[in-house]
This record gives structure tokens, C-alpha cells and sequence, in this order.
């Protein structure tokens, strides 16, 4: 299954590091907060704030009665990646669980935000391994 959007947009920051990012190539708030607003106006549940990794930002969802993270990050030169993932618990993720059995309504949900706005180029979807095993942003 194709779980991970990967496009191009030059409408969020990609080229001034914050104060508050833990790595100066943390970029994404912006998106973030954008993608949030977007699937609240389609009636998704969505986190009160994103959270930030050394990679990137995320968030949670709940769509079609299941809770999915998104995952954001970018290459800095105008590319973004968006990973779909299961929402669950520390040992299922250990194992693999985010990115098993990734259901139909979350990835319509970012895919309808993303479809149907002129800020998104170039969209793409990819399969998880696809997506690691390739140049997406240096995967």
C-alpha cells in the first residue's frame, strides 16, 4: 500500500532555521500546522499541537474511527515527504506495526487535502519500502 505523499511546494519555510527546532533542518511547522487546520475543516479529529522529532514534525489524526501520526519532513530544497502511519503502541511499533495495515481513511483524508490545493506540486505516493529504499529525500 502507498503510504507515503511526496511532493514539492515553495509555500513552507524550507530555508530558515527557528530557535525552538532541535536540528536547523527541522522544517515543517508551518506545513504542519496548514495540514491540521485543512483536515479540521473536513471534519477530522486532529493533535492540539504538532510535536517535533530530530527528523521533522508529526501529528495525530482520527479519521473513520481509527488513529493514524503523520509524519512530516523535507530535503530543504523544496521537496516534502507525508508517512502515513498507524498510530500504536511502543511495542507494536517496534516491531513494524506504523506502517502495517495503514487504513483507507486516513490516506484519503491527506490525500483529498493534498489533491485539491494549488500550494501542492508534483504529487506522488509511494510505498513505505519504496520510499526507504529510494532517493525521496534521500529516504
Amino acid at each position: 500500500m502507498k503510504t507515503v505523499a511526496v511532493f514539492e511546494s515553495q509555500a513552507f519555510n524550507q530555508t530558515e532555521p527557528k530557535e525552538s527546532f532541535i536540528n536547523p533542518c527541522c522544517f515543517g511547522d508551518d506545513l504542519a500546522l496548514w495540514l491540521m487546520g485543512e483536515l479540521e475543516q473536513h471534519g477530522v479529529d486532529v493533535s492540539d499541537e504538532p510535536g517535533q522529532e530530530d527528523f521533522g514534525w508529526y501529528f495525530e489524526f482520527t479519521t473513520g474511527g481509527e488513529k493514524y501520526c503523520l509524519v512530516i519532513s523535507s530535503d530543504g530544497e523544496g521537496e516534502w515527504a507525508l508517512v502515513v502511519e498507524r498510530a500504536c503502541g511502543l511495542f507494536a511499533s517496534l516491531l513494524g506495526g506504523r506502517h502495517r495495515n495503514v487504513g483507507r481513511s486516513g490516506l484519503d483524508a491527506i490525500g483529498e487535502v493534498l489533491a485539491n490545493s494549488d500550494r501542492i506540486e508534483n504529487l506522488r505516493w509511494l510505498a513505505w519500502e519504496e520510499f526507504r529504499k529510494g532517493d525521496a529525500l534521500a529516504g
